[in-house]
């Protein structure tokens, strides 16, 4: 079976409660409840947030250790900031799909350039939660 963490960044924790009209009204719990019923039985799913960007390199880390298979990571903000988290996706060897709730190319300038997109297979943006279940199902292939 195999292993796939789903990491999420800064401020994903306040799913359901920050700019609903951005990302919805649904929480972080609900979508891990979506994708367990989803995938739950293809795949070891792991789930981690973070508010700082140390904790999701750590946890990166520790993710390749454990030999897990993929990733799929929402870094949230720290996308379009953060080399030090492109250097640790870049240097886990986990394939990795990064995620976007919204559709970061209708939004400020500044959301445009991930720092991450260079080091993932793929990128989903704008597809709202199913947006995670796309990926899922790219890493996992019937």
């Amino acid at each position: 079976m195999k292993k796939i963490a789903l990491l999420h960044g800064p401020n994903l924790d306040r799913l359901g409660k920050r700019e609903p009209e951005i990302y919805g009204r649904a929480t972080l719990a609900d979508l891990e409840t979506a994708l367990r019923a989803e995938f739950g039985t293809a795949a070891e799913l792991h789930f981690f947030q973070s508010n700082h960007e140390g904790a999701l390199i750590d946890e990166i880390a520790r993710l390749a250790e454990a030999k897990f298979d993929a990733l799929v990571l929402n870094a949230g903000a720290l996308t379009h900031t953060s080399v030090a988290l492109r250097d640790a996706v870049a240097g886990s060897g986990l394939k990795t799909v990064e995620v976007h709730i919204s559709n970061v190319y209708r939004r400020e300038e500044f959301r445009h350039h991930s720092y991450l997109s260079g080091v993932s297979v793929g990128v989903v943006a704008g597809l709202g939660f199913e947006g995670y279940h796309a990926a899922l199902r790219f890493l996992l292939p019937a």
